[in-house]
């Protein structure tokens, strides 16, 4: 028997950032954790750039603004890291 989990349902509540862990409370119960290192700009964020983060389309995703790091509830449930490149990165680091 297979289940299908309507992933367009489930939608992130809480963020919160620990050590080096993305925690990331969902609608369901659940809390997803995922590495830090899968988003360079958060892993080289200060703490109050990582503190700042809103959701978006109605728990849809994530935003920090101050990083302009989006992520959605979709590619943590898939398990998906960032797929931005060294050459963005470095720019955006430059910056």
């Amino acid at each position: 028997m297979s289940t299908l989990i309507d992933i367009n349902a489930i939608q992130a509540e809480h963020v919160s950032i620990e050590d080096d862990t993305l925690l990331v409370d969902l609608s369901d119960g659940r809390t997803i954790a995922v590495p830090l290192a899968w988003y360079s700009r958060l892993l080289h964020a200060a703490a109050d750039e990582r503190d700042n983060w809103q959701l978006i389309g109605r728990g849809e995703g994530i935003h920090w603004p101050d990083l302009d790091e989006d992520i959605s509830v979709e590619n943590l449930l898939a398990g998906k890291p960032s797929q931005e490149g060294q050459r963005s990165f470095k720019e955006w680091l430059d910056f």
